[in-house]
């Protein structure tokens, strides 16, 4: 890919599949749905999603009402070359050198105050001329190298010996919570986890809850209830067909535990809840 672009769209239904440069995948108004590497992520308004230079990927979107999508493509060598003006001492940017490659950890991120409030202020702008956005670019792979450079904390963390190792478990374990964040209308075991991570069950039982301080059971439950109450707040659908799209099997058990979770009944929370 020999230059930066912006794809700024909405669609109620889209299918693509092929071969794309470094690119951050943001989406409002609903979910689009990519395959790459062996992993499945949902993105929508609560994440955004990176995938590396040279993925083939596939993204589904199939929708009631428009989704609108917001993602940067960058150029082939883009994220080096801003990481090498980073990190370079000045005294040896002028060696002509090619900069080393930059590897993302490929997985969906939540919206954060890092990275999110310039793809915000990005998407909010009037076109940009192409030196402008090049321009602006550079400042977004800035604080996605910072968002990187957070993550990569985060997998050294990882009770392993080699660093090799930590970071890929840290990648396995992020593919299985995406898988299960993807798959939440669905009924889904812990060996299906397991198998996205490519672990054992036990072994990934613990390193999940080693990661991120909850159980895949837990996650996949708190999953299943914002994407209830997003639903409860945003359709006059009952509370029975909310129940199973978000994979309970039982209304009345999913009434029980909303009501334990967030402290109101489901119908009591629609009322609550103010329009956006």
């Amino acid at each position: 890919m020999n230059r930066s672009f912006i794809l700024h769209e909405r669609a109620r239904r889209h299918y693509w599949q092929g071969v794309g440069g470094l690119s951050i995948k943001s989406f409002r108004g609903g979910h689009a749905f990519y395959n790459a590497g062996g992993g499945t992520f949902a993105v929508d308004d609560s994440c955004y999603l990176v995938l590396n230079q040279g993925r083939e990927y596939s993204i589904a979107v199939d929708s009631p009402a428009p989704v609108e999508s917001f993602c940067i493509f960058f150029a082939d060598g883009f994220a080096a070359g801003v990481y090498r003006g980073l990190t370079t001492p000045a005294g040896r940017l002028l060696d002509p050198a090619p900069p080393a490659p930059v590897r993302f950890f490929e997985r969906t991120y939540p919206h954060e105050d890092i990275l999110s409030p310039a793809l915000a202020r990005l998407r909010a702008a009037e076109p940009q001329s192409a030196g402008r956005l090049e321009e602006k670019l550079h400042g977004i792979m800035e604080r996605l190298l910072a968002v990187h450079l957070a993550a990569w904390r985060e997998a050294e963390r990882l009770p392993a010996v080699r660093a090799s190792t930590r970071e890929e478990l840290y990648r396995r374990l992020h593919r299985a919570r995406d898988y299960i964040a993807a798959s939440i209308g669905e009924p889904i075991a812990l060996d299906d986890m397991a198998r996205a991570a490519c672990l054992s069950p036990n072994h990934f039982l613990r390193a999940f809850k080693q990661l991120f301080h909850q159980t895949p059971h837990q996650y996949l439950t708190a999953r299943r209830l914002e994407r209830a109450q997003a639903l409860l707040a945003g359709s006059d659908r009952s509370v029975t067909e909310i129940s199973l799209e978000v994979g309970f099997e039982s209304p009345s058990s999913f009434s029980t535990l909303f009501r334990r979770r967030v402290g109101v009944s489901p119908a009591m929370s629609r009322g609550r809840i103010a329009p956006a």
